[in-house]
């Protein structure tokens, strides 16, 4: 059974990301945790310390919150039945990156799943600072939504890669799963540089093609130019549903995060963006 976190601020947004996840994993048997966290909306010491005026503050703001989650689960038990599917909600005093650091390894997390709430142009979005934070440091998947997007079955997967990892089955289960359930084609794009593949990287590249037996799937090799462009021109060229990266210190997504130039060109994605961890 799958352990799938779904933070949630209550917004459309993030149950459109909810929504995601139920259908996507519509066939699997999964325990869905609903998180929402919280703090009292003021200066953090002064509650912390327990200043008089603030007594009892936390207490209504976590039954208000506790309230909100028997609602949205009660929502996605009417709109999304499913007796593969079970939920539990938690509503904990915490930063939503403090929490998802305690909670996903006690809980054996297999993936979070959430919305972006980055700032917007007519193609652009710029991952909101949460979804930048715990993609970089989550120890699981995370699989971010766009705002107002349309659900498509992932069928085809866009899986951009440098081959500069030693791929393994466990941190490409959830990935494995997507592609078997909705009978997937995974797209694998590397973007050289001009040089051969080194004969580490040629490895790596075998490993994933046994990784991916049995799973239609596809190698593709572009020269010469940016990953953004090399993505963006793919997909323009390729309809894609899903696009899945590794994070790792060599890959685009570290750059797509630290580098303030692309944070300010923006990331022309559309479709649903999975991050899985490093490969160790």
């Amino acid at each position: 059974m799958l352990r799938i976190l779904l933070p949630t601020d209550f917004s459309e947004n993030s149950y459109d990301a909810i929504q995601y996840a139920l259908k996507t994993f519509k066939n699997v048997a999964a325990e869905f945790y609903l998180l929402h966290t919280y703090m009292p909306p003021v200066y953090h010491a002064e509650y912390l310390v327990g200043s008089p005026g603030l007594i009892g503050l936390g207490d209504a703001i976590r039954e208000a919150a506790v309230e909100n989650l028997k609602e949205l689960k009660t929502r996605i038990e009417k709109e999304h039945p499913n007796d593969k599917h079970t939920f539990t909600y938690l509503a904990n005093l915490n930063t939503l990156t403090g929490e998802i650091d305690r909670i996903v390894p006690d809980e054996k997390i297999d993936l979070i799943v959430m919305g972006t709430k980055g700032a917007t142009g007519a193609k652009e979005i710029l991952f909101g600072t949460n979804t930048v934070d715990i993609i970089k440091k989550a120890s699981c998947p995370v699989l971010a939504v766009p705002p107002n997007f349309e659900y498509e079955v992932p069928k085809e997967i866009l899986f951009p890669t440098d081959y500069e990892v030693a791929f393994k089955t466990a941190p490409l289960k959830i990935l494995l799963t997507i592609a078997r359930q909705h009978i997937s084609s995974i797209e694998v794009l590397h973007v050289s540089n001009g040089y051969e593949l080194t004969e580490k990287q040629l490895k790596n590249q075998e490993r994933l093609d046994a990784e991916l037996k049995g799973i239609a799937h596809l190698f593709h090799n572009v020269n010469n130019q940016e990953i953004i462009t090399a993505i963006n021109n793919f997909q323009l060229k390729h309809k894609m549903n899903l696009l899945v990266m590794v994070q790792n210190k060599h890959t685009f997504v570290e750059r797509l995060f630290i580098e303030p130039v692309i944070k300010k060109i923006g990331f022309h994605i559309t479709i649903p963006f999975m991050v899985l961890p490093y490969f160790d």
